[in-house]
């Protein structure tokens, strides 16, 4: 059974590409509260994925509340176990379910635990996550201006916002042809998921603009307009679908063991440990490898 990959809530669960791709676990300690679920309900739950899957990696977003986490935390500490990793990610919560999708793709691969727990961080590089809003006035997740918060409060205002790889802000004017948001220098396919605004921005000018091999709409998470701050967006999120492009960008990268529970990584942290890698002058010298996808700036 490839290795499972577990989120937290079924609104991070996008449909399967293809035959081969497996779905994902929905934590149900992490959708029901404690008092309607317990801690041996969890413990039972994480177990009997520890048995089928042999390793689970949990995506968790940093927004989630502190018991979602903690009881995640709980669950492996009580276990023992160095068989589960919980990623947490920055990601808005269409970008997470993208990035749940590709570890999905992934895990039918050759790669062993520890690299594909650990790709979860390389991999939210190149997922161009955003929104286009009907307000800023509460957003806090990307940097806003006082002059954009004071636009806000104009009748029809929208913004288009980019919140990964790198923050940027945009009030759209007429009909937001005009309008840019630094797309992806590679190929991606674009997904969006409305919210109390119409996609029209999105699907006749970014997806255009950003030379998306396709385009395709999501349901809206449920935790976006709390992630975004209102109920007035399209979330959209641009990613590389192609999972040769996927594995050839996971296999380029160097790899070390962990000098503390053994498994091999990529990066600079272990993902099922959190143990830190060793200064680079420590660690026997190998080539690093590009890290762009083919096609890639």
């Amino acid at each position: 059974m490839p290795i499972a990959i577990a989120v937290t809530g079924p609104d991070l669960v996008l449909p399967s590409p293809d035959r081969h791709t497996p779905s994902a676990a929905v934590l149900q300690s992490a959708v029901r509260p404690p008092k309607a679920y317990s801690l041996d309900q969890a413990l039972t739950e994480m177990h009997t994925l520890i048995e089928h899957h042999g390793y689970v990696i949990a995506l968790c977003p940093a927004s989630a509340p502190a018991a979602v986490t903690q009881r995640l935390y709980a669950v492996r500490s009580v276990l023992e176990s160095d068989r589960i990793a919980v990623v947490r990610s920055d990601l808005p919560p269409l970008g997470l379910a993208v990035l749940a999708l590709q570890l999905r793709q992934l895990s039918v691969c050759d790669f062993s635990p520890g690299v594909l727990a650990s790709a979860a961080r390389l991999l939210s590089h190149y997922i161009y996550a955003g929104a286009l809003l009907g307000s800023v006035t509460k957003l806090d997740r990307v940097p806003v201006t006082l002059q954009s918060h004071a636009k806000s409060w104009l009748p029809g205002a929208q913004f288009a916002v980019l919140a990964t790889p790198r923050p940027e802000l945009v009030k759209l004017s007429g009909d937001g042809s005009q309008a840019r948001l630094t797309g992806p220098a590679f190929g991606t396919k674009m997904l969006y998921a409305p919210g109390q605004l119409a996609p029209v921005w999105v699907t006749g000018h970014l997806a255009p603009a950003w030379r998306s091999q396709g385009i395709e709409e999501a349901r809206l998470p449920a935790e976006s307009a709390r992630w975004w701050a209102t109920g007035k967006l399209v979330e959209f999120a641009a990613a590389i679908p192609d999972i040769s492009v996927l594995y050839q960008l996971v296999s380029s990268v160097r790899r070390d063991d962990c000098h503390w529970c053994g498994l091999e990584l990529i990066g600079d942290r272990c993902a099922f440990c959190a143990a830190p890698l060793p200064p680079p002058e420590d660690r026997p010298g190998r080539p690093v490898r590009a890290l762009l996808p083919r096609g890639a700036t």
